[in-house]
């Protein structure tokens, strides 16, 4: 069995905007019906975080609950960590409808840090990321250039993207060109 690496191996571009692969990350995609008790408290149990509200990451030191979609949840956890919240949520909603996939080795965790970092992602993603719509704790499923990611707002100067681990390296290009290329002064 080989040992697991993650997309980027570490890989960061420093400068006033700063862009770093997080290495692994364990990642729970579930589907379900996200209004069901059992289902949040679960999540709550794997992760620590409280249900989110749509289109917003909850977040618990490193761990995490984002809403996806009306029926869809990521759950961020350690790496190692993810066997046993799989087998948590599969014990808690047996005989319920619901789907719940180990991701972690399929996507890639980049995070885009600094004075304007909101300006990096408004230049390559289709979301108005203007402070005053896009608030520390919002998250949204958009396309980065050209492919599909996720991203939330964890701080002032701080976003975290998840995208497949097959365009990781373009998507941290996408990001690093994004930053190199300075601010474009829109949130002025």
């Amino acid at each position: 069995m080989s040992n697991a690496i993650s997309a980027l191996e570490g890989r960061a571009v420093a400068g006033d905007v700063t862009v770093t692969d997080m290495g692994l990350q364990g990642m729970i995609s579930l589907r379900g019906d996200l209004s069901d008790k059992a289902l949040t408290k679960v999540c709550k149990t794997v992760t620590g975080a409280d249900a989110p509200k749509p289109l917003q990451m909850a977040v618990a030191g490193p761990n995490g609950f984002g809403w996806m979609s009306p029926d869809e949840a990521l759950l961020l956890v350690p790496y190692d960590a993810v066997r046993d919240g799989l087998t948590s949520i599969n014990n808690v909603l047996s005989g319920q409808h619901f789907l719940a996939s180990n991701v972690s080795d399929a996507r890639a965790h980049i995070v885009v840090s600094g004075a304007y970092a909101d300006e990096v992602i408004a230049k390559v993603a289709p979301v108005d990321m203007h402070p005053d719509s896009f608030a520390i704790g919002d998250f949204r499923r958009s396309h980065l250039g050209q492919v599909a990611a996720a991203f939330w707002k964890s701080d002032a100067n701080t976003f975290h993207v998840i995208c497949f681990r097959s365009v990781a390296g373009y998507v941290f290009d996408l990001l690093a060109a994004s930053a190199k290329a300075g601010p474009v002064g829109y949130t002025s």
